[in-house]
């Protein structure tokens, strides 16, 4: 039986009012050519599900350039006999003929099939997707990825994912792409040029983020990912740009142009291109099983990065400057990552979830949480026979003598905002919430038991990119030491991998929840080979982590 839904459309008053602009394909660069120049040109996405509703995602340009209304449906089978669901959409100028809709009234915990059809008759490739489950469940499992520079390498985790049949969601931490210039110290000419990265330059505008997004959506791997699952997706920074925060970024410069016009075409790119709402942060609840927070802790909150370097540059004696830095600005309570509305939403959250009976509370974010502080030895991240110049050496001494003082050098984690971390920690803990904290933005892979005044209070997985280099871009030793160091210096710390490239899976049950990191090439060659695996696990109740 069909069903009878209401679709919700993307600006459109103004799509409407974009009908007599100028084809804005005529704005793209020969190198784009290459993409369809008409009709559906990057196949089709669904994400932020929930039990009775998902958004659903196309782009279509229709020859005219204008406006084309396109129609949606959703069903049982790949055939659309058992179609149980319709809407409408419009693609034009004013979203870039990005169209997305929200279909409602769906059966929680369904598998569906969905496509587009154009005003022609143009039928989109068929995506599938999933509701989310309600009531006792018993499992659900998560694909958790982030960091995907495309001049880094490929994206070789979005396709080993997408070709298995065993994810209910997949959910993106951040960084899906990247604004940076194309010949950034990391990347390699050969693969910006062959996969058509547009604009070559930092991305500032508005059409400039467009094309970043269209020339990303080009990969065969992350369309094919986008096409079997939906996303949950969130931003990180180089949605904006490097080490943003709620007014700036590190790497925006006054020539630049103002930040909040281009924090704005940035979040609009973004919104146009993923099938996601305007919510800058959720709940989604799997079943009795878990509540998944999507939090925001780039430009909703978070206050400016402290500059350590800077601080202790201005004074004589660094160790002195170092503890009052410790106790003085790096304490301030009324610093934050979230800020209070959000902080307080969640603490919200998280006694809500832990009082209906909901086994598992996780969150998705950006940074890491656990403390990572510099090794004691760090002489392992250096071949044989190579020595840290004397300024290289210098540094790292001073960050081990930082490491004792219980000082991380991580400013833009959550190290660098330790009372926010702290309230968030002693809300969990009030809570009796079994938490489990999902993270990217390192680029490489940690394992973390997390505590709050000396008490256990939650685990963290911290998940490796699927392309962008890590301390293998700047260290070279042998990658087993270099984890060993780490381990040695940091209790809390449980198990890293500094070198690799991948994805993470997360299985939830009611009993425990397991990771496992899964590593694949990258760099110089497209392989759905799996290289090597490591899983860890949590029992519920135990805020302690073991081998699985």
């Amino acid at each position: 039986m069909k069903k009878d839904i209401r679709p919700t459309f993307v600006s459109r008053r103004t799509l409407l009012q974009a009908a007599a602009l100028s084809p804005v394909l005529a704005l793209l660069p020969d190198a784009l050519q290459a993409a369809p120049s008409g009709g559906f040109t990057h196949s089709v996405a669904s994400g932020d599900p929930l039990q009775e509703s998902v958004t659903l995602w196309t782009r279509f340009v229709p020859a005219d350039g204008g406006v084309a209304a396109l129609r949606v449906e959703i069903a049982h089978d790949t055939a659309f006999r058992q179609v149980v669901a319709r809407g409408s959409a419009l693609a034009g100028p004013e979203s870039y003929f990005c169209a997305k809709v929200r279909l409602e009234g769906l059966e929680p915990g369904q598998w569906y099939y969905y496509r587009f059809t154009g005003p022609e008759g143009q039928i989109s490739d068929t995506g599938r997707t999933r509701t989310l489950p309600a009531g006792p469940l018993d499992n659900f499992r998560i694909g958790v990825f982030s960091c995907a520079n495309a001049t880094s390498g490929w994206f070789n985790a979005y396709g080993h994912a997408a070709a298995r049949d065993d994810l209910d969601l997949v959910v993106h931490l951040g960084d899906y792409i990247y604004e940076s210039k194309l010949t950034r110290s990391d990347a390699l000419k050969e693969l910006a040029i062959s996969r058509n990265i547009q604009p070559q330059y930092e991305t500032v505008s508005l059409m400039d983020y467009r094309l970043r997004y269209a020339s990303y959506r080009l990969d065969p791997d992350l369309q094919a990912i986008h096409r079997a699952y939906p996303m949950i997706a969130m931003c990180d920074d180089h949605e904006t740009v490097n080490n943003s925060w709620q007014h700036g970024a590190k790497n925006h410069g006054a020539h630049e142009g103002p930040w909040d016009a281009r924090r704005d075409a940035a979040m609009q790119a973004w919104h146009e291109w993923m099938p996601m709402r305007s919510d800058p942060y959720a709940r989604y609840d799997l079943g009795d099983l878990a509540s998944l927070f999507r939090l925001e802790t780039r430009i909703v909150g978070r206050s400016k990065q402290l500059d350590l370097g800077a601080w202790l540059k201005a004074r004589p004696d660094p160790l002195a400057a170092a503890a009052a830095f410790r106790d003085g600005p790096l304490a301030d309570p009324a610093r934050t990552m979230m800020g209070l509305a959000q902080e307080k939403w969640l603490a919200d959250g998280l006694a809500q979830s832990t009082a209906s009976g909901t086994k598992w509370q996780i969150l998705a974010q950006q940074v890491i949480m656990g403390t990572n502080l510099m090794p004691r030895d760090y002489t392992s991240w250096f071949k044989p026979g190579d020595k840290p110049g004397e300024g290289k050496k210098a540094e790292l001494d001073l960050a081990v003598k930082l490491g004792e003082m219980g000082m991380s050098t991580h400013m833009d984690r959550w190290d660098g905002y330790p009372a926010a971390r702290s309230r968030l920690l002693a809300a969990s803990r009030a809570a009796g919430a079994d938490l489990v904290v999902l993270s990217g933005d390192s680029h490489n892979a940690w394992a973390y038991e997390l505590e709050h005044e000396g008490k256990p209070a939650g685990v963290e997985f911290a998940g490796h990119s699927v392309s962008s280099l890590g301390m293998d871009k700047r260290y070279f030793g042998d990658p087993r030491a270099i984890a060993a160091s780490f381990l040695d210096s940091n209790p809390g710390l449980k198990w890293c991998d500094t070198s690799r490239r991948g994805y993470m899976v997360t299985d939830i049950t009611p009993e425990s929840v397991t990771t496992e990191w899964l590593f694949l090439h990258s760099r110089h060659q497209r392989s759905l080979e799996v290289l090597d695996r490591h899983r860890m696990q949590v029992r519920r109740g135990m805020h302690k982590l073991s081998e699985a």
